[in-house]
Protein backbone atom coordinates (compact mmCIF):
# COMPACT_ATOMS: atom_id res chain seq x y z
CA UNK A 1 0.00 0.00 0.00
CA UNK A 2 1.37 3.41 -1.00
CA UNK A 3 2.31 5.68 1.91
CA UNK A 4 0.18 8.81 2.18
CA UNK A 5 2.36 11.85 2.82
CA UNK A 6 0.44 14.54 4.69
CA UNK A 7 0.10 17.84 2.88
CA UNK A 8 2.28 20.68 4.16
CA UNK A 9 0.31 23.61 5.49
CA UNK A 10 0.93 26.58 3.21
CA UNK A 11 1.12 29.97 4.93
CA UNK A 12 1.14 33.41 3.30
CA UNK A 13 2.61 36.25 5.37
CA UNK A 14 2.12 39.79 4.07
CA UNK A 15 4.21 42.74 5.25
CA UNK A 16 7.18 40.40 5.72
CA UNK A 17 9.68 43.23 6.32
CA UNK A 18 7.77 44.75 9.24
CA UNK A 19 8.42 44.01 12.91
CA UNK A 20 5.95 41.14 13.18
CA UNK A 21 6.80 39.81 9.72
CA UNK A 22 10.49 39.62 10.66
CA UNK A 23 9.68 37.91 13.95
CA UNK A 24 7.51 35.38 12.12
CA UNK A 25 10.46 34.69 9.84
CA UNK A 26 12.54 33.94 12.93
CA UNK A 27 9.94 31.65 14.52
CA UNK A 28 9.25 29.89 11.19
CA UNK A 29 12.58 28.09 11.56
CA UNK A 30 11.04 26.03 14.37
CA UNK A 31 8.22 24.87 12.07
CA UNK A 32 10.04 23.04 9.22
CA UNK A 33 6.90 21.07 8.35
CA UNK A 34 5.11 24.26 7.20
CA UNK A 35 5.48 25.91 3.81
CA UNK A 36 6.00 29.64 4.52
CA UNK A 37 5.55 32.27 1.80
CA UNK A 38 6.83 35.62 3.08
CA UNK A 39 5.91 38.59 0.91
CA UNK A 40 7.30 42.10 1.36
CA UNK A 41 5.37 45.13 0.12
CA UNK A 42 7.53 45.10 -3.01
CA UNK A 43 6.76 41.43 -3.67
CA UNK A 44 3.04 41.78 -2.93
CA UNK A 45 1.29 45.14 -2.94
CA UNK A 46 -1.72 44.37 -0.75
CA UNK A 47 -3.48 47.49 -2.04
CA UNK A 48 -3.49 45.94 -5.52
CA UNK A 49 -6.43 43.54 -5.70
CA UNK A 50 -5.28 42.08 -9.01
CA UNK A 51 -1.88 41.15 -7.56
CA UNK A 52 -3.56 39.40 -4.63
CA UNK A 53 -5.95 37.48 -6.88
CA UNK A 54 -3.14 36.37 -9.21
CA UNK A 55 -1.12 35.08 -6.25
CA UNK A 56 -4.08 33.21 -4.75
CA UNK A 57 -4.92 31.72 -8.16
CA UNK A 58 -1.36 30.38 -8.41
CA UNK A 59 -0.99 29.16 -4.82
CA UNK A 60 -3.49 27.51 -2.49
CA UNK A 61 -2.91 28.92 0.99
CA UNK A 62 -4.25 27.34 4.15
CA UNK A 63 -3.62 30.52 6.13
CA UNK A 64 -2.98 34.17 5.33
CA UNK A 65 -1.33 36.18 8.12
CA UNK A 66 -1.84 39.85 7.31
CA UNK A 67 1.00 41.82 8.94
CA UNK A 68 0.89 44.61 6.34
CA UNK A 69 -0.21 47.89 7.88
CA UNK A 70 0.00 51.66 7.70
CA UNK A 71 1.24 52.50 11.21
CA UNK A 72 2.32 56.17 10.99
CA UNK A 73 -0.33 57.44 13.43
CA UNK A 74 0.37 61.17 13.06
CA UNK A 75 0.97 61.07 9.31
CA UNK A 76 -2.35 59.30 8.81
CA UNK A 77 -4.19 62.46 9.89
CA UNK A 78 -3.17 64.15 6.62
CA UNK A 79 -2.80 60.96 4.57
CA UNK A 80 -6.22 59.46 5.21
CA UNK A 81 -6.62 57.93 1.76
CA UNK A 82 -3.45 55.84 1.99
CA UNK A 83 -4.13 54.83 5.60
CA UNK A 84 -7.55 53.46 4.63
CA UNK A 85 -6.16 51.88 1.47
CA UNK A 86 -3.57 49.83 3.39
CA UNK A 87 -5.46 49.18 6.63
CA UNK A 88 -9.00 48.74 5.31
CA UNK A 89 -9.23 48.12 1.55
CA UNK A 90 -6.24 45.74 1.53
CA UNK A 91 -7.84 43.75 4.38
CA UNK A 92 -10.99 43.54 2.27
CA UNK A 93 -9.08 42.27 -0.79
CA UNK A 94 -7.29 39.62 1.29
CA UNK A 95 -10.53 38.56 2.98
CA UNK A 96 -12.24 38.15 -0.40
CA UNK A 97 -9.32 36.09 -1.74
CA UNK A 98 -9.37 33.93 1.41
CA UNK A 99 -13.11 33.37 1.09
CA UNK A 100 -12.79 32.27 -2.54
CA UNK A 101 -10.10 29.76 -1.60
CA UNK A 102 -11.45 28.73 1.83
CA UNK A 103 -8.27 30.03 3.50
CA UNK A 104 -8.15 31.17 7.12
CA UNK A 105 -7.22 34.82 7.64
CA UNK A 106 -5.26 35.98 10.67
CA UNK A 107 -5.51 39.77 10.66
CA UNK A 108 -3.53 42.01 13.02
CA UNK A 109 -5.32 45.02 14.47
CA UNK A 110 -4.74 47.57 17.22
CA UNK A 111 -5.74 48.91 20.64
CA UNK A 112 -6.31 52.25 18.88
CA UNK A 113 -9.78 51.10 17.76
CA UNK A 114 -10.81 52.21 21.29
CA UNK A 115 -11.27 55.79 22.53
CA UNK A 116 -9.44 55.23 25.83
CA UNK A 117 -12.31 56.39 28.05
CA UNK A 118 -12.31 53.20 30.17
CA UNK A 119 -10.23 52.72 33.31
CA UNK A 120 -10.28 48.91 33.26
CA UNK A 121 -8.83 46.64 30.53
CA UNK A 122 -10.70 46.49 27.23
CA UNK A 123 -12.34 43.17 26.37
CA UNK A 124 -13.26 41.94 22.92
CA UNK A 125 -16.91 42.81 23.68
CA UNK A 126 -16.21 46.50 24.31
CA UNK A 127 -17.48 48.85 21.63
CA UNK A 128 -14.74 50.34 19.42
CA UNK A 129 -14.75 54.11 19.01
CA UNK A 130 -11.51 55.33 17.38
CA UNK A 131 -10.43 58.93 17.93
CA UNK A 132 -7.87 59.21 15.11
CA UNK A 133 -7.58 58.27 11.42
CA UNK A 134 -5.22 55.36 12.07
CA UNK A 135 -7.66 53.76 14.53
CA UNK A 136 -10.61 54.39 12.18
CA UNK A 137 -8.79 52.77 9.26
CA UNK A 138 -7.89 49.69 11.32
CA UNK A 139 -11.48 49.37 12.57
CA UNK A 140 -12.77 49.52 8.99
CA UNK A 141 -10.38 46.69 8.10
CA UNK A 142 -11.75 44.63 10.99
CA UNK A 143 -15.30 45.25 9.81
CA UNK A 144 -14.50 44.12 6.27
CA UNK A 145 -12.96 40.89 7.58
CA UNK A 146 -15.98 40.16 9.78
CA UNK A 147 -18.47 40.95 6.99
CA UNK A 148 -16.73 38.74 4.42
CA UNK A 149 -15.40 35.77 6.39
CA UNK A 150 -16.48 33.20 8.96
CA UNK A 151 -13.00 31.67 9.31
CA UNK A 152 -10.88 34.49 10.70
CA UNK A 153 -8.84 35.57 13.69
CA UNK A 154 -8.54 39.30 14.36
CA UNK A 155 -5.78 39.88 16.91
CA UNK A 156 -5.68 43.34 18.47
CA UNK A 157 -2.34 44.23 19.98
CA UNK A 158 -0.61 47.28 21.47
CA UNK A 159 2.73 49.10 21.85
CA UNK A 160 4.60 46.61 19.64
CA UNK A 161 8.40 46.56 19.79
CA UNK A 162 11.26 44.28 18.72
CA UNK A 163 14.84 44.40 17.47
CA UNK A 164 13.45 45.18 14.00
CA UNK A 165 12.04 48.29 12.33
CA UNK A 166 11.04 51.49 14.07
CA UNK A 167 9.53 51.31 17.54
CA UNK A 168 9.47 53.06 20.91
CA UNK A 169 12.26 50.97 22.47
CA UNK A 170 14.71 51.67 19.67
CA UNK A 171 13.77 55.35 19.58
CA UNK A 172 14.39 55.66 23.34
CA UNK A 173 17.75 53.91 23.04
CA UNK A 174 18.77 56.35 20.30
CA UNK A 175 17.50 59.49 22.03
CA UNK A 176 18.90 58.35 25.35
CA UNK A 177 22.39 58.42 23.90
CA UNK A 178 21.90 61.68 21.95
CA UNK A 179 20.30 63.84 24.64
CA UNK A 180 20.92 64.77 28.25
CA UNK A 181 17.21 65.29 28.95
CA UNK A 182 14.01 63.83 27.54
CA UNK A 183 10.29 64.38 28.12
CA UNK A 184 7.89 61.41 27.82
CA UNK A 185 4.12 61.44 28.45
CA UNK A 186 3.04 59.91 31.76
CA UNK A 187 -0.77 59.90 31.44
CA UNK A 188 -1.30 57.48 28.54
CA UNK A 189 -1.49 53.92 29.85
CA UNK A 190 -1.39 50.54 28.17
CA UNK A 191 0.66 47.36 27.73
CA UNK A 192 3.76 46.74 25.60
CA UNK A 193 3.93 43.75 23.26
CA UNK A 194 7.17 41.99 22.36
CA UNK A 195 6.62 41.12 18.69
CA UNK A 196 8.33 37.72 19.07
CA UNK A 197 5.69 36.72 21.63
CA UNK A 198 2.93 37.83 19.27
CA UNK A 199 4.53 35.74 16.50
CA UNK A 200 4.58 32.72 18.82
CA UNK A 201 0.90 33.24 19.66
CA UNK A 202 0.00 33.31 15.95
CA UNK A 203 1.93 30.11 15.30
CA UNK A 204 0.21 28.53 18.31
CA UNK A 205 -3.18 29.35 16.76
CA UNK A 206 -2.12 27.61 13.54
CA UNK A 207 -0.28 24.68 15.12
CA UNK A 208 -3.21 23.77 17.37
CA UNK A 209 -5.61 24.02 14.40
CA UNK A 210 -7.82 26.31 16.47
CA UNK A 211 -11.41 26.81 15.34
CA UNK A 212 -12.08 29.49 17.96
CA UNK A 213 -12.62 32.12 15.29
CA UNK A 214 -13.26 35.75 16.17
CA UNK A 215 -11.59 38.76 17.78
CA UNK A 216 -8.81 38.36 20.35
CA UNK A 217 -6.66 40.73 22.41
CA UNK A 218 -2.97 40.16 23.01
CA UNK A 219 -0.11 42.01 24.70
CA UNK A 220 2.32 41.10 27.43
CA UNK A 221 1.13 41.25 31.04
CA UNK A 222 1.14 44.46 33.06
CA UNK A 223 -0.03 48.05 32.67
CA UNK A 224 2.27 51.09 32.47
CA UNK A 225 2.62 54.60 31.09
CA UNK A 226 4.96 55.54 28.26
CA UNK A 227 7.10 57.33 30.86
CA UNK A 228 7.40 54.12 32.91
CA UNK A 229 8.26 52.21 29.71
CA UNK A 230 11.03 54.70 28.88
CA UNK A 231 12.35 54.54 32.46
CA UNK A 232 12.61 50.74 32.28
CA UNK A 233 14.48 50.99 28.95
CA UNK A 234 16.98 53.51 30.35
CA UNK A 235 17.40 51.46 33.53
CA UNK A 236 17.98 48.25 31.54
CA UNK A 237 20.77 49.90 29.55
CA UNK A 238 22.18 52.20 32.24
CA UNK A 239 21.56 55.28 30.10
CA UNK A 240 22.31 58.51 32.01
CA UNK A 241 19.69 60.62 30.19
CA UNK A 242 17.46 62.61 32.59
CA UNK A 243 13.90 61.39 31.99
CA UNK A 244 11.10 63.87 32.74
CA UNK A 245 7.34 63.39 32.78
CA UNK A 246 4.96 65.51 30.70
CA UNK A 247 1.19 65.44 30.27
CA UNK A 248 -0.49 64.71 26.94
CA UNK A 249 -2.07 68.17 27.11
CA UNK A 250 1.39 69.73 27.04
CA UNK A 251 2.80 67.31 24.45
CA UNK A 252 0.65 67.98 21.40
CA UNK A 253 0.63 65.56 18.44
CA UNK A 254 -1.25 65.68 15.13
CA UNK A 255 -3.27 62.60 16.05
CA UNK A 256 -5.18 62.43 19.29
CA UNK A 257 -4.15 59.43 21.39
CA UNK A 258 -6.46 57.35 23.60
CA UNK A 259 -5.47 57.80 27.25
CA UNK A 260 -6.04 54.18 28.27
CA UNK A 261 -5.79 51.11 26.05
CA UNK A 262 -4.81 48.20 28.28
CA UNK A 263 -6.17 45.02 26.71
CA UNK A 264 -7.80 42.15 28.60
CA UNK A 265 -6.02 38.98 27.43
CA UNK A 266 -8.25 36.44 29.25
CA UNK A 267 -9.92 35.17 26.08
CA UNK A 268 -6.60 34.61 24.25
CA UNK A 269 -4.96 32.90 27.24
CA UNK A 270 -7.90 30.54 27.72
CA UNK A 271 -8.55 29.87 24.02
CA UNK A 272 -4.95 29.25 22.97
CA UNK A 273 -3.55 27.87 26.26
CA UNK A 274 -0.66 30.34 26.30
CA UNK A 275 1.62 31.22 29.20
CA UNK A 276 1.67 34.99 28.86
CA UNK A 277 4.78 36.77 30.11
CA UNK A 278 5.32 40.05 31.96
CA UNK A 279 6.21 43.13 29.89
CA UNK A 280 9.35 43.97 31.90
CA UNK A 281 10.75 40.44 31.65
CA UNK A 282 10.29 40.54 27.88
CA UNK A 283 11.80 44.02 27.57
CA UNK A 284 14.86 42.92 29.55
CA UNK A 285 15.08 39.81 27.38
CA UNK A 286 15.30 41.99 24.28
CA UNK A 287 17.76 44.46 25.82
CA UNK A 288 20.03 41.56 26.82
CA UNK A 289 19.71 40.13 23.32
CA UNK A 290 20.71 43.33 21.57
CA UNK A 291 24.45 43.66 21.08
CA UNK A 292 25.68 46.79 22.86
CA UNK A 293 22.27 48.54 22.70
CA UNK A 294 23.68 52.00 23.47
CA UNK A 295 25.09 52.19 19.94
CA UNK A 296 24.08 51.64 16.35
CA UNK A 297 20.33 51.46 16.74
Amino acid sequence: MEEVIPKKLKLLITGANGQLGRCLQDVSKTFPSYDFHFKTSKELDVTNQEQINILFAKEEFDYCINCAAYTAVDKAETDRENAFLVNAEAAKYLAEACKAQNSILIHISTDFVFDGSKTTPYTEDDLPNPINVYGASKLKGEQYVQDILKQYFIIRTSWVYSQYGNNFVKTMLRLGTERHELYVVNDQRGSPTYASDLAELIMNVIHTDSKNYGIFHYSNEGEISWHEFAAAIFEGCNLPCNLLAISSAKYQTKAKRPMYTTLDKTKSIQSFKINNRNWKDRLNHLLAKLNNPQHGI
